[in-house]
């Protein structure tokens, strides 16, 4: 079992490429897993609640996995705000079938 902590201090901003890390999250992989797990997300309660509450937009934060240079796991705050002020969240009628959990 692959053990990473991403964690990271509050509101921790790499500026060169303007990268808040989600504070409070932790991904890890477990690369002797089955095939259909990912991984596991946990959460350090009170550091992912005020993350949360600091970066929420419209009652929703999104966050981004991703794999760094190193090959760890770490939880980004996906800043992306789409043009035109339309919502990036799709309504039920438009998700796919991708978007169904089994």
């Amino acid at each position: 079992m692959v053990q990473i902590d991403h964690t990271k201090t509050k509101n921790q901003i790499i500026m060169a490429e303007d990268k808040i890390f989600a504070d409070g999250f932790t991904f890890k992989r477990n690369e002797n897993a089955p095939d259909f797990v990912v991984g596991r997300l946990s959460m350090k309660v009170e550091e992912a609640i005020a993350f949360m509450k600091q970066h929420a937009k419209n009652g929703w934060v999104n966050l981004n996995v991703k794999t760094a240079r190193s090959g760890n796991h770490y939880a980004e705050l996906d800043t992306y705000e789409p043009k035109g002020g339309a919502s990036s969240k799709p309504t039920t009628k438009e998700k796919s079938e991708d978007d169904i959990p089994f």
